[in-house]
């Protein structure tokens, strides 16, 4: 199946994320994924098309290139994506392992780079009358990956397409943008561990694993039981930073003590390997209470019961290795009822949740709402706003994009106000949430069901017929915006 407008764009924006001085840059490529019906994955989209490349380090600091003898050129191992291709970073393995013969076990993602591309740049392709191309446009999107140090890179060079290899210092590096990046990294002999996992037990011998939603070549382990946790930011001063950051993110979830297990090596069926932080922690709470934001599910497994499930062997190995040092069992908290000790928490500073939506007003006065998928975990056959989460963005940043992914509506920056905030919570003892509701002033576009897993259908209502099925503090808030109100509250205890 070819990689989706949806895949690419999700990517390209990430790395917006990393680099929003870019944006007006590759306003052509942004511009391509906008155009109906044009499928700029394929090699056959003249208007500009998708390639992939593969920046490799290796234990000196030097960087991977090739001669392609069809331009002449000295440049990374890369070229189109195909339609088996499960991911954009998967073609730029595909790509060097072609090329140079170099498989893609013998290197690894640059850590907080999985997904991420480290550069991408536009360049003009001159026509080739004798394959009958005219001039054509590249978005190349290049990914960042070291050799393993104990690798001997064997080189075998794909003949009609590659003249011979040469690793490059990093000041030599043949693109001027990948080489300023580059200049930038501090290219260490061992990259530095940049994902961090909690490995959480509870007073029963039980540890939490997350079921991590089923998208191949999208995220690490798709369909798999796993630890919650992921990469650093920017923001993390330190891995437990990160990994507090993420149960949060991910779960809502704040422990009170985390301690350093170690760092483990995670390895995907391709053979790659990520090194990853384990900080361990204590809690006695029921999964099923928590606000999940990414994967499937949470839930409790005993080591014992570890072989019934989907579950890498390295995290396997983990949770048993940890469960050999604690005590087979240990007694709840005498005194303490199952639900007082799962609602115990520590005192002090709460995180709290913020989402951003979208208030979609037409001149005859009625209101967008969409209707949630029956499978959705939060309010399924409800309708609801346009909204999502805020990810390492700003406010309206996060507004534009969830207006584009979810509804293919186009808004610009100086259209959007804030007109209401509601703080809420569904029940007490819940992570509280910060609504924030954007009103958009102009737009272009019709509502389309981009994600309908997610949403069923678009409609128009109006404010004063609004439907029974709508989620409690979005009927508040648009009865706020409707009176004037700036702010309010629901769910919280008299």
């Amino acid at each position: 199946m070819p990689l989706s407008h949806d895949h690419i764009r999700t990517t390209v924006e990430r790395y917006l994320t990393r680099h929003p001085h870019e944006r007006e840059q590759l306003d052509a490529l942004l511009d391509a994924l906008d155009r109906p019906g044009d499928d700029i994955a394929s090699r056959s989209t003249f208007t500009g098309h998708v390639t992939c490349a593969a920046i490799v380090v290796d234990h000196l600091g030097r960087v991977l290139h090739v001669l392609h003898l069809a331009s002449g050129k000295v440049l990374a191992p890369g070229g189109h994506t195909e339609p088996f291709d499960d991911s954009l970073a998967a073609a730029a393995l595909r790509e060097l392992h072609e090329e140079t013969g170099i498989p893609p076990q013998a290197v690894t993602p640059w850590p907080g780079y999985e997904t991420v591309p480290f550069d991408i740049d536009i360049h003009d392709i001159d026509a080739h009358p004798a394959k009958g191309e005219p001039g054509h446009v590249h978005f190349d999107l290049r990914f960042l990956f070291r050799l393993h140090t104990e690798t001997k890179a064997e080189v075998m060079l794909q003949e009609e397409e590659v003249g011979g290899i040469e690793w490059r210092p990093v000041d030599r590096a043949a693109s001027p943008s990948l080489r300023e990046k580059l200049l930038k990294l501090p290219l260490q002999v061992e990259p530095e561990t940049a994902n961090a996992s909690a490995l959480i037990y509870n007073d029963h011998g039980q540890y939490l694993l997350h079921l991590r939603d089923y998208f191949p070549g999208r995220i690490w382990e798709p369909g798999m039981w796993s630890l919650l946790g992921g990469g650093r930011e920017p923001q993390d001063a330190t891995l437990e930073h990160t990994v507090r950051r993420e149960l949060a993110e991910e779960a809502g979830l704040g422990l009170a003590d985390l301690t350093s297990f170690g760092t483990e090596y995670a390895s995907d069926a391709a053979g790659t390997t990520v090194p990853i932080a384990i900080y361990a922690g204590r809690w006695n709470g029921d999964p099923r209470e928590l606000r999940l934001t990414e994967g499937v599910m949470l839930a409790w497994f005993a080591p014992d019961d570890l072989h019934r499930l989907r579950i890498a062997d390295t995290t396997s190995d983990l949770v048993r290795r940890h469960a050999a040092t604690r005590p087979a069992c240990t007694v709840p908290q005498r005194g303490l009822a199952p639900e007082e000790e799962r609602r115990a928490s520590p005192h002090g500073t709460v995180l709290n949740v913020i989402g951003v939506h979208l208030y979609l007003e037409r001149p005859d006065g009625t209101v967008l709402l969409g209707l949630r998928h029956p499978d959705s975990v939060y309010a399924p056959s409800t309708w609801h706003v346009l909204a999502g989460h805020c990810e390492q963005e700003n406010a309206v940043t996060c507004l534009i994009r969830e207006a584009r992914e979810e509804a293919g509506l186009h808004i610009e920056r100086s259209d959007v106000e804030l007109v209401h905030v509601v703080h809420h919570i569904d029940r007490a003892g819940d992570r509280p949430r910060m609504g924030m509701f954007f009103r958009a002033r102009a737009w272009s576009g019709e509502p389309q069901l981009r994600e309908p897993d997610k949403c069923t259908r678009w409609k128009f209502w109006d404010p004063a017929a609004l439907p029974d099925n709508l989620v409690p503090y979005t009927r508040v808030a648009i009865e706020g915006i409707q009176n004037g109100e700036l702010y309010s509250e629901t769910g919280w205890p008299a």
